[in-house]
């Protein structure tokens, strides 16, 4: 007799001779498939869980997942999430209700600088250059319009010509061409500036001036990585260090000499602005192995040696401070400055005498640059303290802190040390192994919740996840994104996974994670700074090609405006530039909502694990889709 078996998937009617042994097979067969599926379920599931709470262990450390689909998928979010938006009740969702479209602000603010405007810096005094650090808007001054690039605006130079020439259309400034003509500083050549590599104390240019530093200290042999210039000008001693691979942190004040610091990033030279006036500057303890100053102005043995105990703070044990210009060498130059003799020796004594109380070694005085060397460890330092009383070792133990905080004229103690042979915090790898290595910071465990595996595997992902963004910017690392910033850098692995590539990263660490991570970014011979994303960024307006914003608005949807953070991200991305936003699929909408009355192109995409993160990418551009790939049979 026939019987009839209702399988799922299958006709619903009676098979001839289906006996009850051949029936028992297949249910048990389907039951099989079922458990199979079953369990490939939850051991998916159960490894999403795992990488999501390896990220969770410290705050906004990105990591990324990759699951090598073939191409990228690409989604449009917008009617699935409709409701949740329209229902969301947190703050987020009540900046993006009436939005109208960005109109631009009149051309006056073209080269507006929210947190260094001098208008608003005449209203503080000028003691100890207070009012040329930052004084940032109040939430009713801040401007809700678009910043708007100068008539005739032109996409940079590439790399590395980029370096020699700027566009006179992107900085239309003469002043320096005048003011620093024979110094070789700038010159104007029709419709292009061009930069010859000069500076004050190098008028015959940077690379011969390098040289001669070169015969001094080993500048090529990748100990030292990072280096600090104070008082910058145009930056051209950071621009030829890079032939060295050495990446520079250049920093100049809004002056008289005007967009010294918008040249440099126009050349693609790293550059902020800042100044040394009353607070500490934004890098974290033992950050640069070298630090420089060429007739930079700074006067470094007023305010009890304030200035130069600050860059003793930042610089590496063993790191050293080049100082050129006034006072060194002034017996043949003291007629050209226009100073006596005996100004000049007593300055230049004064230098001497709080270099050896900061228990530094001058190494070298060679013509016009003379080197100090800061001490490995402090072991023979706190034996001085008996010799010399001032300064003393801070009693403060966060030397790291930097954000909004003051100077003190006090020695930040090194790492502790047993033998006077050792270096405080460890040896750091040369340059290229040190971007790789696991930094000191990780294996001393002074970071709660970071440990060796965890670098490295954030190291890993974040390789796999440059191949992914690839696939969408297909000119990322051919250095048409000279100047990149990542908002939430975490351990700098996506900077990491750049390095090999004619690109520099501007990593920014906020400065209320609960972790301080800057600290490790150095030690892998990256750069980058503090900064708190409710206030503008201490920049000219267009000077980044490629931003990259990793759970950024998750952090800050409970603290501030997301409509002012990415006006700030159009304020200074360059026409043309790209971003790169990771985030919840929530939060990204709301974003998506706001960039599209800015005008922005966007693709929303999935991330590299695919359709079933809760985790999706942004991709955006600021004027058109040129760069960004549309993978239009994708879209849903």
């Amino acid at each position: 007799m026939a019987r009839e078996l209702h399988v799922l998937g299958l006709p619903n009617k009676p098979i001839e001779g289906f006996s009850n042994r051949k029936s028992a097979i297949w249910v048990l067969g389907i039951l099989a498939l079922c458990s199979l599926f079953y369990i490939l379920g939850l051991w998916h599931t159960s490894s999403m869980l795992n990488s999501d709470s390896a990220r969770l262990a410290f705050r906004q450390v990105p990591v990324c997942h990759l699951s090598s689909p073939s191409t990228p998928l690409s989604l449009d979010f917008n009617l699935h999430h409709q409701e949740e938006e329209e229902t969301s009740s947190n703050a987020s969702s009540s900046q993006t209700e009436y939005l109208p479209m960005f109109e631009f602000c009149d051309m006056k603010y073209s080269e507006y600088t929210p947190c260094e405007d001098p208008n608003r810096s005449k209203k503080f005094t000028n003691d100890m250059q207070f009012m040329r650090e930052r004084h940032c808007p109040e939430k009713n001054e801040r401007l809700r319009c678009l910043i708007p690039p100068p008539q005739g605006y032109k996409t940079p130079f590439p790399w590395p010509e980029r370096r020699d020439f700027a566009w006179y259309a992107n900085v239309p400034h003469k002043q320096l061409t005048v003011i620093k003509a024979e110094q070789n500083w700038i010159r104007f050549r029709g419709d292009r500036f061009q930069f010859p590599g000069g500076g004050t104390s190098f008028p015959n240019g940077a690379n011969k001036y390098i040289q001669g530093i070169n015969k001094l200290i080993p500048l090529g042999d990748g100990s030292i990585r990072t280096a600090l210039d104070t008082g910058c000008g145009v930056a051209s001693w950071g621009a030829y260090l890079a032939s060295y691979n050495i990446l520079t942190m250049s920093f100049a004040p809004i002056d008289v000499h005007e967009a010294q610091v918008q040249f440099a990033l126009e050349r693609g030279v790293p550059a902020i602005i800042g100044i040394m006036g009353t607070r500490r500057l934004p890098y974290p303890a033992r950050a640069f192995d070298m630090a420089h100053c060429s007739r930079c102005l700074i006067p470094w043995t007023q305010y009890d040696g304030l200035y130069l105990i600050e860059v003793d703070r930042v610089l590496r044990p063993g790191g050293y401070w080049i100082l050129s210009g006034p006072p060194i060498n002034w017996k043949n130059h003291h007629k050209g400055w226009k100073r006596t003799v005996e100004s000049l020796k007593q300055e230049q004594d004064a230098i001497e005498d709080l270099a050896k109380r900061l228990c530094w070694k001058k190494i070298a005085e060679s013509g016009d640059i003379a080197i100090w060397k800061k001490p490995t460890n402090h072991i023979h330092c706190i034996q001085k303290r008996k010799i010399f009383k001032v300064p003393i070792f801070c009693q403060e133990d966060n030397a790291d802190a930097a954000w909004y905080k003051k100077m003190e004229t006090c020695i930040t103690p090194l790492p502790k040390v047993e033998n006077i042979k050792d270096i405080a915090g460890m040896a750091l790898e040369k340059w290229p192994k040190r971007v790789t290595a696991i930094p000191p910071r990780i294996t001393m465990g002074t970071v709660p919740g970071i440990t060796g595996d965890l670098f490295n595997q954030d190291t890993k992902l974040w390789n796999k996840c440059l191949i992914y963004y690839k696939r969408f910017i297909e000119r990322l690392t051919d250095g048409r994104y000279r100047n990149i910033m990542d908002m939430n850098a975490g351990l700098g692995g996506f900077a990491a996974a750049l390095a090999n590539y004619q690109v520099w990263v501007m990593n920014v660490v906020p400065a209320d994670a609960k972790n301080n991570t800057l600290g490790i970014i150095y030690e892998r011979g990256l750069i980058g700074t503090y900064m708190d994303w409710c206030e503008a960024f201490s920049t000219y307006p267009r000077t980044y090609d490629l931003i990259h914003a990793n759970g950024i608005f998750s952090m800050y949807q409970d603290r501030c405006d997301m409509v002012d953070i990415l006006l700030e991200m159009d304020r200074i991305l360059r026409p043309g530039g790209a971003v790169i936003i990771r985030d919840s699929v929530d939060v990204l909408v709301k974003v998506k909502k706001i960039t599209d009355r800015m005008r922005w192109q966007s693709q929303l995409a999935h991330n590299e694990r695919g359709p079933f993160s809760a985790e999706k990418i942004l991709f955006l551009n600021n004027t058109r889709l040129t760069d960004i790939k549309a993978h239009s049979k994708e879209f849903s």
